[in-house]
């Protein structure tokens, strides 16, 4: 099989879809590995290893779109991707179908085999191929968030871990699953005092046995949330569906709760956001402030650490593409169920209830 690798064009996206160690693996079985001239330096990996590796360098995206049977992408084909896509072309990167229905519509236009990331499983009922990429949007959730804590960012001037005789910042993290615990890791890492919500009383039960004592864990209803507002000087927006949007926990009314000067990260972005005053933000121009709280919304959070993130996420994604290059598409979901649940749509038919239910759109099952 052809496989393709095109540059990421997304504003500020500095990940790429395979190293040069995958393409080396992909040539090895008798694959050719198209990787579009610079697909790699953002993520410190150049044209000359992609050859040294056995690929194909190829000057444009045109070409490489064109030629390639088989796309591996980091992220969602963007507008001026889009028309590039071959009908029963397998696309192979992070969709988040839910959140946009423009590129939902796109893509089932173009007939693609569209098998996305954030909904493929394991035995375990887990996302293996989103896990990396939450692990890093957690602890980065913390990091961005206590930057712009600093007043010259339009924060309220806090330290969240405070100094002797002061107290610490508050971070109050909505959502207990990866990137929920991993933003919990980080803030009490800094010794801020962290309130971490979740509806899953077992979650919870874990995370307090698991968590340094300067967490706490509480059940999320509407009432705690907004308590807890009142009280927070970081909220972190970490709630998942699997495949589905975000419900919103925090509107605009609440709002009036928070101090000012206070953050919001809305990590949930990638499929909605679950703040009702949340929009899509880039690296380059990443908050804006309503009411006096500061918004975090970028949409490609993992992408501004492209080196570790390209590493996270290609260490989870390589097995599976090599898989699918090994036996398409269609054989490798009838061979695993799990990668049978990554298919979103094949060859212009949604197959993803829960992305058809968020644009009130019409669903099959799949048939392979």
């Amino acid at each position: 099989m052809i496989v393709g690798v095109p540059t990421e064009v997304k504003t500020d996206e500095f990940r790429v879809g395979m190293r040069p160690v995958g393409a080396e693996m992909l040539v090895k079985e008798g694959h050719s590995v198209l990787v579009q001239a610079g697909a790699g330096l953002g993520s410190g990996f150049t044209d000359e290893q992609y050859a040294a590796a056995g690929a194909q360098v190829i000057a444009t995206a045109a070409e490489v779109w064109e030629r390639s049977k088989m796309i591996v992408k980091v992220k969602e084909p963007q507008r001026a991707e889009i028309p590039m896509i071959t009908p029963e072309q397998i696309l192979f990167t992070y969709f988040h179908f839910a959140a946009d229905k423009d590129l939902t519509l796109g893509c089932l236009g173009s007939r693609c085999i569209a098998c996305a990331y954030e909904t493929l499983t394991d035995e375990s009922g887990h996302l293996p191929l989103l896990t990396p990429m939450s692990e890093v949007a957690g602890k980065l959730s913390i990091q961005e968030g206590a930057k712009y804590l600093e007043r010259p960012w339009g924060g309220a001037g806090v330290l969240l871990g405070g100094v002797p005789g002061v107290a610490p910042g508050n971070v109050m993290i909505i959502g207990g699953g990866v990137v929920g615990t991993c933003a919990a890791k980080m803030a009490a890492g800094l010794g801020a005092d962290v309130a971490i919500l979740d509806v899953n009383l077992d979650r919870l039960r874990y995370l307090d046995d698991t968590m340094p004592a300067n967490v706490r864990t509480i059940y999320s209803d509407p009432q705690a949330i907004r308590e807890r507002l009142a009280w927070a000087d970081l909220i972190v927006g970490a709630v998942l569906i699997h495949g589905a949007r975000a419900p919103k926990l925090i509107r605009r009314d609440d709002l009036r709760h928070i101090r000012p000067g206070s953050v919001i990260v809305d990590v949930a972005i990638d499929q909605g956001g679950c703040v009702e005053t949340a929009r899509v933000t880039t690296h380059r121009d990443p908050v804006y402030t309503v009411d006096g709280v500061v918004h975090y919304c970028v949409g490609n959070m993992p992408g501004a650490v492209a080196r570790t993130s390209t590493q996270a996420l290609t260490n989870a994604t390589l097995p599976w593409a090599i898989r699918l290059a090994r036996y398409g598409a269609d054989q490798l979901a009838r061979n695993s169920q799990h990668f049978a649940n990554a298919i979103n749509m094949t060859r212009g038919t949604l197959v993803n209830r829960a992305v058809a239910e968020a644009h009130d759109l019409e669903c099959e099952a799949l048939g392979v």
